[in-house]
This record gives C-alpha cells, sequence and structure tokens, in this order.
C-alpha cells in the first residue's frame, strides 16, 4: 500500500502544471512501479525521468501529464504513440480513453517492444498495441488517429504522422536536437495544420526515416 501513497502525493503535486481532473485521476491508476526497472523502483514515484535501459528512457511523471493534456484525450479515442518505452504513457493514456479506445504504439528496440507489453499485461491494460516498427513513419494501416503522442524528438515534424491524422484530431511532438521544443499539432477540419510551441523540453531522438541518423537502405525509388 506504501506505492499507493506515494503515487497519490505524486499526483497531487502534479495539480500545480494545471493538468485536467481526468489525466489526474488516471494518474492515480497506473502503477509506474511496474513500468520501472526493479533498480529503480524505490525511485517510481519521484517526479524525473528514469533510466530503462539502450539509451531509453521513461517520461518523468509531470511530461505525461502535460502531453495527456495537451492532447485532450476522450473516451473511446484512437491514439497512436512513437515510442512505447517501458509502456507508462500508453497505460496513461489507455486509462484515460477507457476500454472503447485504443493505443497503438510503435517502438524500435525488439527488447523495449516485448517489455513493454509484458509490463502493460501486468498492469491489466488490455488495449494497447505495441509495434515493432519506425515509428517515425507512424502506423499507416490503422490511420487516421483521433490522438498522436510522439515520445522522441524529431528534427521537424514528420509528414507522415500528419496524415495519419484525423481532421479535428491533436498531435504532441517535441522537435529539435541540441535545443527542443514541445509542440501542439492541430489538423482542422478542413485539412489545414497549425502548430503551437508549448516550451522547451529534453526527450532522445526519434530515430527512423523522418526521424535521426536513418542510413538509407539501398533500394531504388520508382
Amino acid at each position: 500500500m506504501e506505492f499507493a501513497k506515494e503515487r497519490a502525493e505524486l499526483v497531487a503535486r502534479l495539480k500545480v502544471h494545471g493538468i485536467s481532473e481526468k489525466v489526474l485521476n488516471s494518474m492515480l491508476n497506473v502503477p509506474r512501479h511496474l513500468f520501472v526497472p526493479a533498480v529503480h523502483i524505490s525511485s517510481a514515484y519521484v517526479d524525473t525521468p528514469l533510466n530503462i535501459g539502450y539509451g531509453q528512457t521513461i517520461s518523468a511523471p509531470h511530461m505525461v501529464a502535460i502531453m495527456c493534456n495537451l492532447l485532450d484525450l476522450q473516451e473511446g479515442h484512437k491514439v497512436l504513440e512513437i515510442g512505447a518505452g517501458s509502456g507508462y504513457n500508453a497505460a496513461v493514456m489507455a486509462e484515460v480513453i477507457g476500454n472503447t479506445g485504443t493505443v497503438y504504439s510503435t517502438e524500435r528496440i525488439p527488447e523495449l517492444v516485448k517489455s513493454s507489453k509484458s509490463n502493460l499485461k501486468a498492469a491489466g491494460y488490455r488495449n494497447v498495441k505495441v509495434n515493432l516498427s519506425d515509428g517515425s513513419i507512424g502506423l499507416p494501416e490503422h490511420a487516421p488517429y483521433d490522438r498522436i503522442c510522439v515520445t522522441a524528438s524529431a528534427p521537424s515534424i514528420p509528414e507522415p504522422l500528419v496524415q495519419q491524422l484525423r481532421s479535428g484530431g491533436r498531435m504532441v511532438i517535441p522537435v529539435g536536437e541540441m535545443f527542443q521544443s514541445l509542440y501542439l499539432v492541430m489538423k482542422k477540419s478542413d485539412g489545414t495544420v497549425v502548430s503551437k510551441e508549448w516550451g522547451g523540453v529534453v526527450f532522445v531522438p526519434l530515430i527512423g526515416r523522418h526521424g535521426f541518423h536513418f542510413e538509407s537502405k539501398p533500394y531504388r525509388h520508382h
């Protein structure tokens, strides 16, 4: 029960960020200690990012809360997440959208696909589907999405993700290399796209075709 007390105290502290009750309640229900490596379990409810191996991190709870808040998630939404990591961010979003919604998550590191699936199963989330794939190109087979959440910083806003966003949809994405900013991207009903800068952030880089460090394959385009 100690974890429940720590979690409640953490969520109470997140209120200073202007987070909606819906997101706060969802974070109250997600057992973050099930999504952190055993070596960091004592820090599970400290508001800080934690190393999950393979050069990746689980985001600080306040950043998860802010991104979910900006997305304005609703029950029944179909959400695309780029960067499953440990599965925690997907779990929070799954909690908000409920059993009638689905989170499709991409992850490029096979070991994290396996561990995130295991973490999500242990925490009881059945409405998250984790895929081993290049997140920078999205997941076109399930598009369009009501919301897209990108948990790695891109050199620019990837066009495939904009295309896979439903009219009236929202995307949050960090952009930049040395200096990163979080952007809220909104696609209006007429298809025009508006982006607003939220503020400075620090995320791991988005690796892939529309991200950083992509090595082109030796095939010919027709």
